[in-house]
């Protein structure tokens, strides 16, 4: 049968169309599985990572639609740049390629950056600042003009009981007595104070007027501060209205003043100091101020003087109150009279002191007050205060418990040493170390450590003696002083060595060695030889027969008597 292929195509044609019309799944279809990290902050670009299946090189990563700038890493990799600035809030991240879209998404959530929380001071406390001053009215001799100041309390807590003190040298306060108060200041708030003045200085020649504003306040707890400034006012003229007359330019003086200090000082004769010491105090006291002090008096412990020019003072010197518990003077009183000093020189002062025997170890003030007159014939009182140390050392005595045995040379000895607290207290002692520089010491070093008052400690240390004579042993004794440093007991020990016993070496060029010169021969035996050294023997005499050969040559017997041997032939 003929197919007729016209009736065929429409429903070819309605089967393909059905077949578009149903999803299948590609083989190479892409997928979006996480990003990283998730959460970023906007104060700066960020780079995001994104990870998941089937991307290629055409890939790119949008955020809410919005194309990044992204980089193709591998099939499973890509990167992107989020911009800063970019809104908080939470985006929406899928990946889209030439092929299509990726199946997928993720959320990235975008913070502004934290703001900084100001740390808190440990304490708060008002201060007290010059904002702005002024002079209202002409600056000139014999007129007067308002100073007004700003002033700005700056601290972290609220100024109380606020005032201003004025002073200068070329002005006069007018009605107030230059003392300006304005309570309390609060935190940041600003306060105008005000102050009229009188001129009373020639400014001819001149072109600023100083003046000094000292400020007082309180906290709310009642601590007091103080503040002083110097303040600049610009001069207007010279003299007032019509006065017409040129007054020369006054010269500017100093304040004249005497200052003693003590710029050094020492024990001289006993360093350290211990209980029941004498010892000198040496003080160097300097004229540090521009004026001369007379009639000097030194205060050791510390005092005052009444005394001076002018009006007759009943009283004296006062210098019985000080404090002598630790030190007292000997051998003169506490007071003495230095004489006079100029500006700029020194002068060398001492004392004689004794510490007290039940001072503990310890850092001790003294007071030191030095009473004089300066220019205008007042009585000045300097007072100082110097430290002295005080230390309580061990004293220890370093012996013999007994009589050392007799040393030879060459002979190791014993050597009974012992260490005796001799101190009021207990004593903590270190290493002991005993050494010799013409011998050898074993056992030489141990550890003593405490010692009650009279207690004692032995080590029996063995010594072997080089060469004769007097042998000087050192012994030093390690420990720390009240101060905690690092100090020695250094002692020596003397022992007597003899000559050791030495016997004689013979002398192996000569036949049966010897000395003195002569030497031991033993000549041919005969038979009465014989016969003789047995009746000798049973006796109990030597029966030997060593022959002496003397220095000459000749030969003697070693026994006393002679024995005659009769001739050949004929009996004895």
């Amino acid at each position: 049968m003929k197919l007729n292929f016209s009736r065929l195509m429409p429903l070819s044609f309605i089967l393909a169309m059905l077949m578009a019309l149903v999803p299948m799944a590609s083989v190479y279809a892409a997928d979006l599985l996480s990003i990283s990290p998730s959460t970023i902050v906007n104060s700066g670009a960020n780079t995001l990572t994104v990870n998941g299946t089937g991307f290629d090189n055409t890939a790119v990563v949008l955020l809410e639609g919005s194309t990044l700038s992204t980089t193709f890493v591998n099939a499973q990799t890509l990167t992107a740049i989020v911009p800063a600035g970019i809104a908080a809030g939470s985006y929406t991240v899928t990946v889209s390629m030439s092929s299509g879209v990726a199946n997928g998404f993720a959320v990235l959530t975008v913070n502004a950056p934290p703001t900084s929380t100001p740390v808190p001071l440990p304490f708060a406390r008002p201060q007290i600042v010059v904002r702005t001053s002024r002079a209202v009215g002409n600056v000139q001799t014999g007129k007067e003009f308002n100073l007004k100041v700003v002033v700005e309390n700056t601290g972290q807590a609220t100024a109380y009981n606020s005032q201003a003190v004025f002073t200068s040298a070329d002005l006069v306060p007018v009605k107030t007595g230059g003392v300006a108060a304005f309570g309390s200041v609060a935190y940041d708030d600003e306060v105008d104070v005000s102050q009229v003045f009188f001129v009373t200085a020639e400014l001819f020649g001149k072109n600023i007027i100083v003046v000094d504003m000292t400020v007082t306040y309180y906290d709310d707890k009642g601590a007091t501060y103080t503040d002083k400034f110097t303040l600049s006012i610009p001069v207007s003229g010279g003299g007032g209205s019509g006065s017409g007359v040129v007054y020369p330019t006054a010269t500017p003086t100093g304040v004249k003043s005497s200052q003693l200090v003590i710029s050094g000082y020492y024990t001289a004769d006993v360093d350290p100091l211990q209980p029941g010491e004498h010892f000198t105090l040496k003080l160097t006291v300097q004229n540090a101020g521009n004026a001369k002090a007379q009639r000097i008096t030194m205060i050791v412990g510390g005092g005052s003087s009444g005394s001076g020019g002018g009006t007759p003072q009943p009283d004296g010197v006062a210098g019985g109150g000080g404090d002598f518990a630790n030190f007292a003077p000997v051998g003169a009183s506490n007071v003495q009279s230095l004489g006079d000093l100029v500006a700029g020189e020194e002068l060398q002062a001492s004392q004689s002191l004794i510490v007290n025997v039940n001072t503990a170890p310890g850092a001790y003030p003294m007071r030191i007050t030095f009473s004089y007159l300066n220019d205008k014939n007042e009585v000045v009182n300097d007072e100082q205060v110097i430290t002295l140390l005080v230390y309580s050392l061990p004293k220890v005595d370093v012996s013999f418990y007994r009589p050392p045995d007799p040393f030879m040379v060459g002979q190791p000895g014993m050597l009974p040493i012992q260490v005796v607290n001799l101190g009021k207290r207990l004593a903590v002692l270190g290493n002991m170390k005993v050494s010799a520089s013409n011998g050898f010491v074993e056992n030489g070093t141990s550890l003593v450590g405490s010692l009650d008052a009279g207690g004692y400690f032995t080590l029996d240390s063995m010594f072997t003696p080089e060469q004769s004579g007097t042998q000087t042993l050192d012994v030093q004794i390690e420990y720390v002083d009240d101060f905690n440093q690092s100090r020695t007991v250094a002692t020596t020990l003397e022992i007597e060595v003899m000559e050791g016993f030495i016997e004689p070496t013979p002398d192996p060029s000569v036949d049966g060695g010897g000395g003195g010169g002569g030497e031991f021969v033993t000549d041919e035996e005969t038979t009465l030889h014989k016969i003789f050294r047995f009746i000798k023997g049973l006796f109990g005499l030597d029966s030997a027969w060593p022959v002496w050969q003397a220095p000459g040559g000749g030969v003697e017997s070693q026994f006393e008597e002679t024995v005659p041997i009769a001739p050949a032939g004929k009996g004895g």
